[in-house]
């Protein structure tokens, strides 16, 4: 019985002892191989000191080379990794930084799980630099970082196309939305800046320098690639800079008391390129840089109109007498319209007597082209009520409406086409002529943003090819080589006929001539054809939009512009397309500028 005893304690303690055996050979495999990496730099980190170099991110170039988006040099505070700091040591980097001890302790937190050193502050001046060059002394674990500066030049230019840049998050890293990402990185955050970050990024170098022996090592940063955009930088700024003042105008004279928001794009209908990119109102990138203040942040975020969204491909709008153009393009592609056809108009349609012409205006006979120009909406209801709705909802389809454009930003709106079947999902209900009719003239069910009317136009402008919508033409070497074209889709041909093309660009020629609802098209040096529209607007008073695209003969440019609340579009959204064809033209020598001034000849005696 003694021996049976003897023998049990001795199995327990040989259980125990591989028990303990067990765990210490766990732990000993855990900090070798999970964990090898990380006790060997925090080894090293004991006589060596580590300083990241960031690399620049690659600069961003308007389609004739000139600086859009650059870096600037700077100094960043940062700590070196360690288990713990003094109090004292926090408490005077708080002073000189102007930082809480609180907020430099969550910084310190948040990177527990990182080894690399904790970046406290950005883009110091001058006198912050000095003062913590000679605070360094008490201060063994902070050191100064040189890093390149992201930079904005011009502040608020095409920044819902560029984007902006901000300082990684821990989430985002432990998350794995960026690759290669260690924290202190910048990272884009919206626009090309997000979407081409992998490219424009680089990677970031490493000096190396021994605490208790001369001599250090550093591996030098690669620079990021740059960026070729399509984007007119002539353009771009005069279009900014007018659709400010008109927005302006149209509110201080009574006309649009609302009119604050705005959406404006032109692009070449010959390949896709985006030549500008407006969305109003907007904001200052710069802002993200370096963390934006409380205060600038409020008056992004509190603003009813949405600064941070881009409107040319986010806002989704009723496309009002603009879709007039698809309507039409059905009609005679299913022979149910000739174009000297004639189809009265009495002020409101005999089917549907409640809906008519806006003020109730009798416009009598009319065929296709004057129709058009003149925006019936009579005229309209017939040729949707002999289309019907199945039919509109095939030909919105086909131009484009209710998908992606797949332009080279992210956040993109599909829209929305009429049909039965929205109706029933939206409302529960079963469709009517009414229905029909409102989706004839682009009200109703029907929405769409700003990108997608430029590429419907722009089918009609060339002749009847779709082309996928860009920004970046070309991703560049830091020595200026090319790295690589972005891939796009190839353009393709849609499903109407040139002749039907022709009867659409002959309707939209006349609406900006003589009797139509733009002729002051007519002041142009060469002719533009456009289309007026106003959207329902069930939060305010109607947008306004307009499309155009010229010259006519030889189209190279398509703009389309929404204003929102600014009523009719002739008067809302017509005068910066407008001026958007007046930059085009000066800039190609067609009409000359007026505040270009001949030089006087030097004369030499």
């Amino acid at each position: 019985m003694e021996d049976r005893n003897r023998i049990t304690r001795l199995h327990t303690l040989l259980v125990v002892c591989l028990v303990l055996f067990a765990v210490l050979l766990g732990r000993m495999v855990y900090l070798q191989l999970w964990r090898g990496d990380y006790y060997a730099k925090q080894s090293d980190g004991n006589r060596l000191r580590q300083s990241r170099i960031l690399a620049p991110r690659g600069i961003i170039y308007d389609s004739e080379g000139k600086e859009l988006v650059n870096n600037l040099p700077g100094y960043a505070v940062v700590l070196q990794k360690q288990s713990s700091y003094k109090p004292e040591t926090l408490q005077r980097l708080s002073n000189l930084l102007q930082m809480p001890v609180e907020e430099i302790n969550a910084k310190i937190k948040a990177s527990e799980n990182f080894y690399e050193p904790i970046m406290l502050k950005n883009n110091l001046d001058q006198q912050m630099v000095t003062k913590i060059e000679e605070q360094r002394r008490y201060m063994p674990e902070v050191m100064l970082s040189v890093q390149p500066i992201r930079n904005y030049p011009y502040h608020e230019l095409a920044v819902h196309a560029l984007g902006y840049v901000g300082e990684v998050s821990a989430y985002e890293i432990e998350q794995g939305l960026f690759k290669n990402i260690t924290q202190g990185n910048l990272v884009g955050k919206a626009g090309l800046e997000k979407t081409y970050d992998k490219y424009l990024r680089g990677e970031d170098g490493a000096f190396m320098e021994e605490v208790d022996v001369a001599g250090n090592d550093s591996v030098q940063p690669v620079p990021g690639k740059n960026l070729k955009l399509t984007i007119d930088y002539e353009l771009q700024k005069e279009l900014e800079a007018f659709t400010d003042k008109h927005l302006a105008f149209l509110r201080s004279s009574g006309i649009a008391p609302g009119a604050r928001a705005a959406a404006v794009v032109a692009i070449d209908p010959r390949n896709g390129a985006v030549r500008a990119m407006v969305s109003r109102p907007g904001y200052d990138p710069n802002w993200f840089v370096h963390g934006i203040s409380s205060k600038n942040w409020n008056s992004i975020n509190n603003d009813p109109n949405y600064p941070m969204n881009n409107k040319v491909i986010t806002g989704e709008y009723p496309p009002g007498s603009t879709f007039k153009i698809v309507t039409g393009s059905a009609a005679f592609e299913l022979k149910k319209v000739g174009l000297d056809e004639p189809i009265f108009d009495g002020g409101f349609h005999p089917m549907v007597p409640t809906m008519g012409n806006a003020g109730g205006e009798v416009l009598g006979w009319l065929t296709f082209i004057k129709a058009l120009a003149m925006s019936d909406n009579v005229y309209f209801y017939e040729l949707g009520y002999r289309v019907g709705i199945d039919n509109i909802e095939k030909y919105a389809h086909i131009f484009g409406f209710g998908e992606r454009t797949g332009i080279d930003l992210e956040g993109e709106s599909k829209g929305l086409v009429a049909s039965k079947k929205v109706k029933r999902e939206i409302w529960d209900e079963d469709w009517r002529l009414g229905d029909t009719f409102n989706a004839a003239i682009g009200q109703g069910f029907n929405l769409t943003t700003p990108i997608q009317l430029s590429v419907m136009l722009s089918i009609v402008a060339n002749g009847g090819t779709k082309y996928q919508p860009y920004l970046v033409d070309s991703i560049i070497n830091s020595d200026g080589s090319l790295f690589e074209k972005p891939k796009r889709a190839e353009g393709k041909h849609i499903d109407v006929s040139q002749q039907t093309i022709d009867y659409i660009r002959m309707g939209m020629s006349a609406t900006t001539q003589e009797g139509g609802t733009a002729s002051y098209f007519a002041g142009l040096p060469k002719p533009i054809a456009g289309k007026t529209g106003t959207a329902e607007n069930s939060h305010g008073r109607d947008h306004g939009l307009f499309v155009a695209y010229g010259p006519v003969d030889d189209p190279e440019l398509v703009v389309v512009c929404i204003v929102e609340q600014g009523g009719f579009g002739s008067v809302a959204a017509g005068p910066i397309v407008y001026k958007a064809f007046e930059e085009f033209f000066q800039e190609r020598g067609y009409m000359p500028r007026p505040d270009k001034v001949a030089p006087k000849k030097d004369t030499i005696q």
